[in-house]
């Protein structure tokens, strides 16, 4: 078999492979998080944000697939797995059963800010090991801060 060889030097390939491993699972956690929400949500506000969490769940897939593949650009084998998933996720979840829309919009807003926060980190942790996935992780920031607001927005 052959294993894809780094360009990056052994300390900076750990670090950053940790960014990128622990960011996915953040991803695929949120969009689960996500369509959790998106199938039960109920209330007077149900369409709109049935839709907004749809948007969600394609901007977290979408990242977690561009994270997976700079991981393995690197070297390094991404795990998504539904063991390693459920073993490493650490963001704010849905409760089961139905949701209303107050809550939905509370929930989003939580799971967007820890997940933001934890994004940080991992700016500042890749800023000299790698800043190319410095750079992939301040533009998912950014997008994950738009969706924070629009949110955020929904119950102000």
């Amino acid at each position: 078999m052959t294993v894809v060889k780094s360009t990056l030097p052994d300390g900076a390939l750990q670090v950053t492979g940790t960014a990128l491993q622990e960011t996915l699972v953040d991803l695929l956690g949120l969009s689960l998080v996500g369509k959790q929400a998106h199938w039960n949500i109920v209330g007077p506000r149900f369409r709109s944000i049935h839709l907004q969490l749809d948007e969600v769940v394609a901007t977290a897939r979408a990242h977690s697939d561009t994270v997976a593949e700079r991981a393995a650009a690197l070297g390094v084998p991404p795990d998504g797995r539904p063991e390693t998933v459920a073993a490493a996720f650490a963001l704010p979840d849905a409760k089961e059963g139905w949701l209303r829309d107050d809550e939905v919009v509370e929930l989003m807003v939580r799971t967007l800010e820890a997940t933001i926060g934890r994004l940080r980190e991992r700016i500042a942790a890749t800023d000299e090991p790698d800043p190319v996935t410095q750079d992939l992780l301040i533009a998912i920031t950014a997008d994950l801060e738009k969706q924070r607001w629009m949110f955020a927005a929904e119950n102000s």
